[in-house]
């Protein structure tokens, strides 16, 4: 089937934050347990503007879509990638507990008294098969137990020209195990259709989801006005080939955080929009570090917090987590990376169910990554941080693709694609029921 594509400029971009704190990923039997306390209330300073870039891109690019291979022959061989080793330490206090336990698993021999989670060795120069767990038996040994399975969360943020032979792998291969995968894309309906194909056939659940770069709303308008003619705008750059039952729709980047309970009426006239055709809708798109604390306490956006509390499955927000710094994922953790923990704080205040969180784009700086061996150490303490909260459905890992002002971002990111698929292939968390008391502390990185 031939499907034809506008790809249009692209848009958006912003830096990651880390947070530090030791706990060995342990065997599956095991159990590293959570704290339970409340968060602080979480005042994020003040950070420079990001680079909103516009780029000239050629508006009418066509392609057809490639024919999907869908994996069924149980292969999981990889192309060489160097993996590197990653230790998560273990908290320096004993947490207390609070009905809730979180326990990161990975397969392994033995437990020992101060277990640790390695990579596998790199492989040879034949490539070698990844030694994928089966998620399927450690579901059901988990809920045996009483407690379910968490994967790795972490995918990634394309845009257009994106390495599709990279991109193709890590989806083939995570849906042939069984793994969701979270995929943001701008302005490019190929990677998602892909996914959303595959997932019609294995029934995986996969998270997508698609933005089309575009303006921000008009603020001068009164929010329900602007409101429908953005909806209008977006609804017309939806791409017709991808299932709005099956992906998301984002539709604003970086919003101007002084206008947020304008910003909150104009989610709730959108969300009214969108889910009366249909459509599952994430809202806002805050840079890092944003909002502030008290902005999710004004009167519309605690409406807006009810509403999509109410609909997990049709509504979520979508929020930007960078650290801002290469060499240290946690720097000002939780007010950075980790800052949706305050938004669950305040819901669980409020007595509103906990919303969807989307995080879109996530990262250190949005030109640079670190080396694969720290970058993989940085993302294995952010895949424990997100797993414990079933609420947050994944994390786009910034970035894949062209785009202004980005130098070569894409090739830095190209090379953890296959290292991320190995880690996500033998890695896995157990998660106890019930909510998870909302405690940074007890992921605070080392860094």
């Amino acid at each position: 089937m031939m499907i034809a594509l506008l790809l249009t400029a692209v848009s958006a971009c912003q830096q990651p934050i880390a947070s530090s704190q030791t706990e060995t990923i342990v065997p599956q039997t095991a159990v590293a347990q959570l704290p339970t306390a409340t968060q602080q209330s979480a005042h994020s300073p003040t950070f420079a503007p990001l680079i909103e870039p516009n780029d000239p891109l050629d508006p009418t690019h066509e392609s057809p879509y490639p024919a999907i291979s869908y994996p069924g022959d149980g292969s999981t061989s990889l192309p060489t990638a160097v993996l590197p080793t990653v230790t998560i330490a273990a908290p320096t206090t004993q947490p207390v507990i609070q009905n809730n336990s979180y326990l990161p698993v990975i397969e392994s021999a033995a437990a020992t008294a101060t277990p640790t989670a390695t990579l596998p060795p790199p492989p040879t120069a034949t490539p070698a098969p990844v030694p994928a767990v089966d998620f399927t038996a450690v579901r059901a040994n988990l809920q045996a137990q009483g407690q379910e399975l968490a994967f790795v969360k972490i995918g990634f943020h394309v845009t257009l020209m994106e390495d599709e032979s990279l991109i193709d792998l890590w989806t083939q291969k995570m849906d042939a195990a069984g793994v969701p995968i979270f995929l943001k894309s701008v302005d490019n309906a190929e990677p998602l259709f892909k996914a959303q194909e595959l997932m019609k056939q294995s029934g995986v659940p996969h998270v997508l989801v698609f933005r089309a770069s575009g303006g921000v709303p008009i603020y001068d308008l009164p929010p329900a006005q602007a409101a429908q003619l953005h909806w209008e705008e977006h609804r017309a750059l939806w791409p017709p080939e991808l299932d709005p039952n099956l992906v998301w729709m984002e539709t604003i980047n970086e919003v101007d955080k002084n206008r947020s309970e304008w910003l909150a009426q104009f989610a709730l006239e959108t969300a009214r929009l969108a889910m009366n055709e249909g459509f599952k809708w994430a809202a806002f798109g805050w840079a890092s570090g944003e909002p502030e604390p008290e902005q999710w306490q004004q009167p519309a956006m605690l409406d807006f917090l009810r509403l999509a509390g109410a609909n997990p499955d049709r509504l979520a927000i979508a929020l930007h987590e960078y650290s801002y710094d290469k060499s240290k994922i946690g720097d000002q953790y939780p007010f950075k990376i980790g800052r949706f923990q305050e938004l669950f704080r305040i819901a669980d205040q409020y007595g509103i169910p906990r919303p969807t969180v989307l995080i879109t784009e996530w990262g250190w700086e949005y030109r640079a990554v670190p080396e694969p061996e720290e970058a993989l150490r940085d993302i294995a303490w952010a895949a424990r941080l997100y797993a414990a909260y079933p609420q947050v459905k994944g994390v786009a890992l910034w970035h894949i693709g062209v785009g202004c002002c980005f130098f070569d971002i894409s090739q830095q990111t190209e090379r953890l694609v296959e290292p991320l698929l190995h880690y996500s292939l033998t890695n896995y968390f157990a998660v106890a029921g019930g909510e998870t008391a909302v405690n940074p502390d007890a992921y605070r990185p080392s860094q």
